[in-house]
């Protein structure tokens, strides 16, 4: 009888175990820093993402689309009238369609709409990106039922960055007053649609700016050298902070 009720106790954890195996299918949607232009071996971030992922107890599979477009601001992104949002849209068509996997957008835009010209729009202030991250977030939510959302912070970029765009250390501080946005924007989703807007990374920011040197790819611009991409380290680096925010998630 004890081994029975052994074999039965095994049976139910082996069981409860194999249910609790996620599959994921993720679209990353962001500008040239998601795209990978600072990356020599070609590897961008959302692939060291998903390489975390598939590291990680109870993720069985990860598949993923990098839609990435360098220069790219929230406009370029928006429902209708983005030149960039049909690319999410298909990315998640083709996608949804697997319906034994979870469909999850993983966000990570500002750096350009932060610029002083140049990106679409630019500068964009922190109460218009806003609302076209909600936008964007909104008609995703809608047109994919069941999906979820991680919205990553911006990274640093340093205060004498302008290559063909101005940046500079007026966009820098433009971007820093995107990070609250972003945050409340992520309280109000979790009273209206709870359960499927996420607060990503935020920790990149300050880990970015401490060992720029080391993870950025030094850039001469028309203020000398700067730091706007990840290096190939950086690359993997911001990689796995994203891959560890959206594994953070109970799927």
């Amino acid at each position: 009888m004890k081994f029975n009720i052994s074999f039965l106790f095994l049976f139910v954890l082996v069981t409860l175990q194999t249910q609790a195996q996620t599959k994921l299918s993720i679209v990353f949607i962001g500008n040239s820093i998601t795209q990978g232009k600072g990356g020599d071996n070609g590897l961008p971030p959302p692939t060291h993402a998903v390489n975390y992922l598939k590291e990680q107890k109870g993720i069985e599979d990860v598949q993923f689309i990098n839609v990435g477009k360098s220069g790219s601001t929230t406009l370029d992104w928006l429902p209708g009238s983005g030149k960039y949002a049909e690319l999410a849209t298909k990315a998640a068509d083709s996608l949804y369609a697997k319906k034994d996997h979870q469909l999850v957008f993983s966000m990570k835009l500002g750096t350009n709409d932060s610029a002083i010209e140049g990106p679409n729009g630019a500068p964009v202030s922190k109460e218009n990106y806003r609302k076209n991250m909600h936008t964007i977030i909104s008609e995703l939510l809608t047109k994919y039922p069941g999906s979820k959302v991680v919205v990553h912070h911006p990274i640093w970029y340093s205060e004498n960055t302008y290559n063909r765009s101005k940046y500079l250390k007026e966009g820098l501080e433009r971007l820093k007053t995107y990070i609250p946005e972003i945050d409340g924007m992520i309280s109000e989703y979790k009273v209206s649609d709870p359960g499927r807007v996420f607060k990503g990374d935020t920790k990149a920011f300050k880990y970015f700016k401490k060992h720029s040197e080391k993870l950025f790819k030094p850039e001469n611009g028309q203020q000398g050298t700067f730091y706007l991409h990840p290096n190939e380290e950086g690359v993997a680096v911001l990689g796995k902070y994203w891959g560890k925010a959206i594994a953070r998630i109970k799927f």
